[in-house]
């Protein structure tokens, strides 16, 4: 998705092109970075126990010291411009997230606003460069409007993204079809002669998702979440974002040594792709409304079937705090022991490193808490509310009916053992 049209800078001094040519190299690190992204903040957030909101305020920190460094360069060179892709990726994906989980922003408004935000920024940065290609990013100007696009892409794609996701029921492994065959679709267009800008910015925000996706699928537990569900690879997100740092380490190394993404060395080699038919434009432009169409129409149906959407990332700690035993006084003693043994068998299995069968167990646990609501509720409401928190944040830490992947075993056997204690 190139284009050599080169326009003159109207201001600021002429550097050579700050962002690698667009290669089958560039899509393959940028849905590197978007997955590891995903995963390391994840994992930074859930299993270091930093929280939402510090685990974003460190990552704002680096992003500025990053983009700083890449600022004061005057050429492409591939490590800092892909850090900063990396830093950026988390930044914007933690922005999104804390509207949703933090200030209870539906998505859909999320998705609009951040939309919105995007098409401002292309508009002021046309109306002041007269392009938006990202062949003559040349100055300081056109890199500063490039970054905050990119940072702007990241959250957007998060929340179009996760809405995708609420709206379907879709599991990760499930979620990653659509993404990928959306860029699939923009590609061919593009090959056919369609806008060669607006194709790499569709295809762009894309990869958000579609790395996220991979992400939480390769980070997912083997259980499914429903019957039916692809399950996942059950590698976690620290081995997840171990992987994919390796991976984007060796792809830049690659890079550095062989300069095949720089755009003067790449242009010097090949013969430039010239594009620019209008007819195939308005053609291809039609192929884009129709995309979009089927796509609104494939998310309508996803949404209209029986599913079961993730439950909604709240605080669940109970408002009011009771002593040991005290919640469960005036529940039957035999509802009560089929709780405990099920909380025990998760327990066990987590402390002896039977990941599956504790996450087994507590999704059991989940049917169980739910099906006894009608008996149990009506008893001693108070009594009920504080064990269903306390129920809540067991299975937050095994990812079941929330959003994030399973968090550390130390976690999960400490929440059990509070829940526990709380039925005896």
């Amino acid at each position: 998705m190139t284009t050599t049209s080169a326009v003159r800078p109207r201001r600021g001094r002429l550097l050579l092109n700050k962002v690698p040519e667009v290669t089958v190299w560039f899509w393959v690190i940028k849905i590197l970075c978007t997955t590891v992204g995903e995963s390391f903040a994840d994992w930074i957030n859930n299993q270091l126990g930093v929280g939402l909101v510090n685990t974003a305020l460190i990552f704002t920190a680096v992003f500025v010291a990053v983009l700083a460094v890449q600022l004061r360069l005057t050429r492409y060179v591939p490590f800092p411009y892909w850090l900063t892709v990396v830093v950026v990726s988390v930044t914007g994906t933690l922005y999104t997230d804390i509207l949703t989980d933090q200030l209870n922003v539906p998505l859909w408004i999320s998705s609009t606003v951040f939309s919105v935000l995007l098409a401002a920024i292309f508009g002021v940065w046309w109306l002041r460069e007269r392009t938006l290609s990202i062949h003559a990013v040349t100055t300081r100007s056109r890199e500063s409007f490039y970054w905050l696009t990119v940072l702007v892409t990241f959250a957007l794609g998060t929340a179009t993204g996760d809405w995708t996701l609420d709206l379907t029921g879709w599991s990760p492994g499930a979620s990653v079809l659509l993404p990928l065959g959306l860029i699939a679709s923009i590609t061919l267009l593009w090959r056919f002669g369609a806008n060669p800008v607006l194709s790499f910015w569709l295809a762009y925000i894309l990869t958000r998702p579609l790395g996220a996706n991979i992400g939480d699928w390769l980070a997912s537990p083997e259980v499914a979440a429903s019957p039916g569900d692809p399950t996942g690879l059950a590698l976690g997100t620290f081995t997840t974002s171990l992987i994919f740092l390796g991976l984007i380490l060796a792809t830049v190394l690659y890079l550095t040594a062989t300069r095949s993404d720089v755009t003067e060395t790449h242009r010097a080699a090949r013969n430039p792709h010239i594009s620019g038919d209008p007819r195939r434009e308005r053609v291809a432009l039609a192929g884009f409304g129709a995309l979009a169409v089927a796509t609104v129409v494939l998310l309508t149906v996803a949404h209209n079937r029986p599913h079961v959407a993730p439950a909604p990332e709240t605080d669940a700690t109970p408002t009011v705090q009771l002593a040991p035993g005290q919640a469960v006084k005036r529940f039957p003693p035999a509802e009560v022991g089929e709780l405990r043994a099920l909380a025990s068998t998760a327990l066990t299995d987590a402390r002896s490193g039977n990941a599956k069968g504790a996450h087994a167990a507590a999704k059991a646990l989940r049917d169980l808490w739910d099906a006894d609501q009608n008996s149990l509720q009506p008893l001693d409401g108070t009594g009920w509310t504080f064990i269903d928190a306390q129920m809540d944040q067991v299975l937050k830490t095994f990812g079941i009916d929330h959003s994030n992947p399973p968090m550390a075993p130390a976690k999960q056997e400490a929440e059990l053992a509070t829940l526990l204690a709380d039925l005896r």
